[in-house]
């Protein structure tokens, strides 16, 4: 049998410890928008409030073990659980493929862990917890001056381009559409990935973000699965809009120049 490439454990040890933290994500998802600890008490059924033995709560193998069952009643268990593990477990090992191990891997796992509790949240309950945005720009703030790249003025800049850009648009919306068009969550979402990304990443944030939203709220009302009149949350959408950013900026940017100027 043949060895296993040692290229091969740096983003399997970074796949498990991202599903590891998954686990605590889907607490964070679960707990944050019915304002309960995310800390105390332990995993439970959410169905009959069995506590969840430690051998039940391992990530992706106890769904698959229990057959997506509780052990004790028997309830089904969403399958957003192992998603969500196993999404983020995807991330930080592709994260480790495009940034290393170092550093600013760290702080990008960070924001990316941020932006799918935000995103499940915002599908769920159409709000983007201030637990989660607010003290996520001093941090990405703090990381950009500390290890990332881009250095404190940029994500200061990010800071005031991303929560102001947002700002704008949303002061806008009543005066062209009749109607608010931006919630105070998206405001600092983006203000928080401006601080992690700096100033030129959020404008590819928006883009991206406001390209697929209206793509994908367009089929929903051709589909009518969705009404005019009806929100669609923008949150899930500036999340992707940001891991675009994070992963294939400067790969885009040479792209859009060299489109400019042959």
């Amino acid at each position: 049998m043949p060895a296993v490439p040692p290229d091969f454990f740096p983003y399997a040890v970074a796949g498990l410890f991202g599903s590891i933290i998954g686990s605590f994500l889907n607490v964070c998802i679960y707990r944050l928008p019915r304002h309960e600890s995310i800390v105390w008490p332990s995993s439970r059924c959410p169905a009959c409030g069995k506590q969840i033995a430690p051998y039940d709560n391992i990530p992706i193998l106890s769904f698959l073990w229990l057959r997506g069952r509780c052990r004790a009643c028997r309830a089904p268990i969403s399958l957003r659980y192992p998603l969500v593990e196993a999404a983020n477990g995807i991330g930080y090992a592709a994260i480790v493929w495009r940034f290393g191990l170092d550093w600013p891997s760290l702080a990008y796992a960070a924001l990316f862990s941020a932006l799918l509790v935000v995103t499940f949240i915002d599908l769920d309950h159409q709000i983007i917890p201030d637990r989660i945005t607010l003290p996520g720009i001093p941090l990405g703030i703090l990381c950009a001056a500390a290890v990332l790249p881009i250095g404190i003025v940029d994500s200061l800049l990010g800071v005031l381009l991303g929560g102001g850009l947002l700002w704008f648009m949303a002061w806008l919306s009543p005066y062209l559409f009749g109607k608010e068009g931006m919630g105070g969550g998206d405001i600092k979402l983006l203000a928080m990935v401006g601080a992690f990304l700096g100033w030129e990443p959020v404008l590819l944030t928006v883009l991206v973000g406001a390209s697929v939203g209206a793509l994908t709220g367009l089929s929903l009302i051709a589909l009518k699965r969705l009404r005019r009149d009806q929100y669609l949350p923008f949150g899930p959408f500036l999340a992707l809009g940001a891991v675009v950013a994070m992963f294939f900026f400067h790969e885009l940017k040479i792209w859009y120049l060299g489109f400019l100027v042959p």
